[in-house]
């Protein structure tokens, strides 16, 4: 027990290989001990370490098969393995074992969203809180899962988002107290919020604006990371050395988090997660930075009333639509993202369609963005376009399920199996090589590509997108508007099939723009850090100068605020 409850406390402060040695302690003590197989396999989570801790888990259930912990860890552990069928079946299994387990409803709801059965995981994520309406995860779940289904209304997104807001105010004892000088023009100490700084799009977006921003504006700002996960990568050495301060907050209580940003005299702090995993906006609630931001990680409104500002741009987010955010909107001047060039050798391709003989379009995104709508569609393009092919590349399509329900769906359009490629994700290492097989690639909606779009443009690939209303459904029109390619942003869907025959039909345009769409990009706001470094130093500025001016009065004497002391 000594073992297991050192190995435990090593674990919630970070100290994972020392806890995995205490864990292994134990068992060896007590090799038919559940807790500590189950403890030790979270700590291979957090290592990386999936199949070990698809062991660990496997092995606690072997002693107590009724175990609901180990069925939800065991699930968890499935999903990193890719392998999401069988998550679905360790939730339910737990649910069967306990009926009133809220987590393996909100569980089962985030796997069964992955796998593209949005009906079945919003069911599963009501239940969550008609079990516990306060469940701020499962809140966020709803959120989320909303972004991907194109029958659900703003106001009622909206709505849903006031709710959590109002949920995540309720559970603030008290609001924190700043320590912080209204003056203007000194160093700004920013923190950046997220479980993301990583190899993961954020990480991508982040971490050449970051680099940019030191070495432009080190004796203007100073970054303080607060990481809500213990995995790390070579992109999370290279953020954590653009950082004045890291620190690892998993296991950190709301309460505990926001005092620590507060003792950190933190002036601006961002959350760049917004509702997607491991989110942290709870904590956002108790206002622990004068002025608070979301960028980056979320495409909507947060809800979250303590939060002051939403980051976009003129093209995604207009002002028409302000109205569907509790945030106030800052505009960056061209693009509100800035990616990371791939740090890899790799050219652009031929035109695959010069010596196949048939254009192949492509989509390598998740596939909970497409949807039945997206998929009547794109089977109009292929019947339009004689002899394509659609080129299909995801994470779940290593399930032989999900690939046959995807030959399904478009066999209900009349389009053959021999004209799809089903293929799941492969090595790091190779990630880029398939897209040197794509002539054009395909943009889903309402939920369109942000960081796919991004590397099919550097690879030469145009992407043909569908233009929303919404600050979700227009990223594809803020890339291709700076990216210089306005004719491949559809209107409608008729004009979407018209786009695509007119562009697949003149191969020597393609191969054309092909040829020299990775310099272009580079060249343009999407990819110019240093660009977008002055920008967003100029945003975060603002920010900061409209709330000393509120503190002061534009008069020179110092008042309290409502949320804490100046």
């Amino acid at each position: 027990m000594a073992h297991l409850n050192f190995g435990t406390a090593l674990w919630k402060l970070g100290r994972l290989e020392s806890a995995a040695a205490s864990c292994q302690k134990a068992l060896e003590i007590k090799p038919e001990y559940p807790e500590a197989r189950i403890t030790s396999g979270n700590v291979l989570l957090d290592l990386g370490q999936y199949i070990d801790a698809l062991a660990s888990f496997r092995k606690a259930l072997e002693i107590e098969p009724d175990c609901v912990d180990a069925h939800i860890n065991l699930g968890v552990a499935l999903i990193f393995c890719g392998q999401l069928v069988d998550a679905v079946a360790s939730f339910r299994r737990a649910i069967q074992i306990k009926p009133d387990s809220e987590e393996s409803y909100v569980n089962l709801g985030s796997v069964l969203k992955d796998l593209g059965q949005l009906d079945e995981s919003l069911v599963s994520t009501y239940r969550a809180l008609e079990l516990k309406p306060d469940l701020a995860a499962a809140h966020s779940n709803l959120l989320f899962i909303h972004n991907y289904r194109d029958d659900c209304s703003t106001d009622q997104r909206l709505s849903e988002a006031r709710r959590f807001g109002e949920v995540v105010a309720r559970q603030v004892r008290a609001p924190v107290v700043w320590q912080i000088q209204p003056e203007v023009d000194r160093c700004l100490r920013v923190g950046l919020v997220s479980e993301d700084l990583r190899q993961h799009p954020v990480g991508n977006f982040l971490e050449g604006v970051l680099e940019a921003l030191v070495r432009h504006a080190s004796d203007r700002l100073s970054f303080f990371a607060y990481s809500t996960q213990h995995a790390a990568d070579e992109v999370t050495e290279r953020i954590k050395a653009s950082c004045r301060g890291w620190q690892c907050v998993a296991g950190f209580s709301d309460e505990q988090l926001a005092e620590r940003i507060r003792a950190d005299r933190i002036d601006i702090l961002i959350d760049l997660s917004g509702h997607t995993s491991g989110n942290r906006l709870p904590m956002f609630a108790w206002k622990p930075a004068p002025v608070q931001a979301t960028w980056l990680g979320y495409l909507a409104t947060t809800g979250v009333g303590a939060i002051d500002y939403l980051i976009a741009d003129a093209w995604t987010l207009p002002e028409t639509e302000e109205a569907h955010f509790t945030e106030k909107i800052w505009r960056l001047p061209e693009s509100y993202l800035c990616f990371t060039p791939p740090d890899v050798a790799i050219d652009v391709s031929p035109l695959p369609a010069l010596s196949t003989g048939y254009v192949t379009f492509g989509c390598f995104n998740n596939l909970s963005k497409m949807n039945d709508t997206v998929v009547a569609l794109w089977s109009r393009v292929l019947h339009a376009v004689p002899g394509s092919r659609l080129f299909l590349k995801a994470p779940q399509l290593k399930e032989a399920s999900v690939r046959n329900r995807i030959v399904e769906q478009f066999g209900t359009h009349g389009i053959d199996a021999a004209r799809l490629i089903l293929e799941g994700l492969v090595p790091r290492a190779e990630y880029l090589a398939p897209f040197q097989r794509v002539d054009i690639a395909l943009d889903p909606f309402p939920y369109p590509g942000i960081t796919t779009s991004v590397e099919n443009l550097w690879m030469g690939i145009p992407v043909l997108t569908l233009a929303g209303e919404r600050f979700l459904s227009r990223q594809g029109v803020g890339l291709l508007m700076n990216a210089g390619l306005p004719e491949w942003i559809a209107t409608a869907p008729d004009d979407y099939v018209a786009r695509a025959v007119s562009h697949a039909g003149d191969l020597d345009r393609l191969s054309d723009l092909r040829s020299g769409l990775r310099q272009q990009v580079l060249a343009s706001p999407i990819f110019d850090a240093q660009r977008f470094a002055g920008h967003f130093e100029a945003a975060l500025r603002g920010m900061w100068k409209t709330w000393c001016d509120a503190q002061t009065g534009q008069s020179g004497h110092t008042k309290k605020d409502s949320h804490g002391s100046a």
